[in-house]
């Protein structure tokens, strides 16, 4: 009987490992990119019919991913253990049936659990999902065998504090650029060298099949088995993908001018630097930092520097964005996904030089007039990389870590006085 206990509780704190790491990892990776995983969640809204629930996809990402991340601190730490359990089995029931579905019928082509830091197909998703459900059935049923790192007079701390810091930390990632930039346009990639294939990369596999007709009777054949009797007529011929080959992160990047042909290889060779004003939507960018935006492009004019906007706007659009901004820049048409994935802020400005990204800015942080030449000129000259990703990771852990510990600290130390007043009372009562 004691090896069965010992045996259970390995199970259940594997269980309990297994989901709250999971929980707290995809939580993490959707605050990283909310205004990304509001889009995920628009096409599946787009995808279920549900287009009048798209004014709240943002609010929903939020939402989502906080309470994910805190039911997997709650796990983790074995905090409310019967009530996050069921909670987290909630979750898995809902989200399993879903996913199956996904993979059956494919109406969203990536589910977005993990964001775009591990993409999974809906297949490799639903697989996932089965373990984690069963762990999840494991875990609820056999709760109160988890170990708990806090008492129950803290718990709501724990809970709570975990909740807010999510939401604090994706409400920085929406304010500004994302703090970790999973995609292919991050800084420091090189846009050619993204789309290219490999030498000896796998190429695509097809089946190939005709159909024939003879006696009013149709029969497919494979191309190495074609009938040679004259009899028969040819009909039609099939060609099924069996075996995709290898796809680029960046499988197409192009840009549009008033002409309608394509200058991307252009900007891409510009070996002096262009910045790209990207805008999915002009009608609906924020028009308040206009004044910025022009410095830079008057920096650019002065220096000799490319500077274009890209939209997906139509031409009236542009028009009214031109004549109530003054904007004397060119315009290029591009898709509005890829505008979208180069950057997530409605406008925003990308620096790239020789094809490589060398620098992003949200448009609340591009630098003021009197700021945009000590801030420009040392990645025009020196091909300098922003290095934003480096700054703050480590701060963002500890402003969350701490408080955590420092709590554990505190509840632990409380215990013992008390599990200290309790036996000298008990000794006295003895005595």
């Amino acid at each position: 009987m004691k090896h069965k206990d010992i045996l259970l509780k390995i199970i259940v704190e594997c269980s309990r490992l297994l989901l709250g790491v999971t929980f707290i990892f995809s939580g993490f990776v959707k605050a990283v990119d909310p205004v990304g995983f509001a889009i995920k969640i628009g096409d599946y809204l787009t995808a279920f019919g549900l287009e009048t629930f798209q004014s709240l996809s943002l609010a929903f990402a939020f939402n989502l991913t906080a309470i994910e991340f805190m039911l997997g601190v709650c796990v983790l730490l074995g905090v409310y253990r019967k009530y996050a359990s069921l909670f987290t089995l909630l979750f898995m029931l809902f989200m399993t049936p879903l996913t199956l579905y996904l993979a059956l019928f494919d109406p969203v082509s990536d589910c977005g659990c993990f964001g775009d830091a591990v993409l999974l197909t809906n297949w490799e998703t639903f697989f996932k999902n089965v373990v984690l459900l069963a762990a999840a059935v494991f875990l609820y049923v056999y709760n109160q065998r988890v170990s708990a790192f806090y008492t129950f007079k803290v718990y709501w701390f724990v809970a709570l504090f975990s909740f807010l810091s999510c939401v604090f930390f994706a409400y920085q990632n929406y304010q500004h650029l994302p703090l970790l930039d999973f995609r292919p346009y991050k800084i420091g990639a090189n846009i050619p060298e993204l789309m290219s294939i490999p030498e000896g990369a796998p190429e695509d596999e097809y089946r190939y099949s005709f159909v024939y007709e003879k006696d009013g009777v149709k029969q497919t054949f494979s191309l190495e088995d074609l009938p040679t009797d004259s009899s028969w007529v040819f009909v039609e011929s099939q060609t099924d993908l069996i075996k995709e080959g290898y796809i680029p992160p960046i499988e197409a990047f192009n840009l549009y001018d008033e002409q309608g042909e394509d200058v991307a290889d252009i900007l891409l060779a510009d070996a002096r630097g262009v910045f790209l004003f990207i805008s999915p939507k002009l009608e609906k960018a924020n028009d308040i930092y206009v004044d910025e935006i022009n410095s830079v492009y008057d920096y650019a004019q002065e220096n000799g520097l490319s500077f274009y906007c890209l939209t997906a706007s139509m031409p009236e659009d542009i028009a009214r964005w031109s004549d109530y901004t003054g904007a004397a820049y060119p315009f290029l048409q591009a898709d509005d996904t890829l505008l979208k994935t180069i950057i997530r802020s409605n406008p925003g400005l990308v620096l790239i030089k020789k094809g490589s990204v060398l620098a992003k800015w949200h448009y609340k942080d591009i630098p003021e007039e009197e700021d945009v030449k000590e801030t420009m000129d040392p990645y025009i000259e020196g091909e300098k990389l922003m290095n934003k990703e480096d700054r703050y990771p480590m701060i963002n852990l500890l402003t969350f870590a701490v408080p955590l510990l420092l709590v554990w600290g505190y509840d632990h130390l409380r215990n013992r006085r008390r599990a200290g007043k309790k036996k000298a009372t008990a000794d006295s009562f003895v005595g």
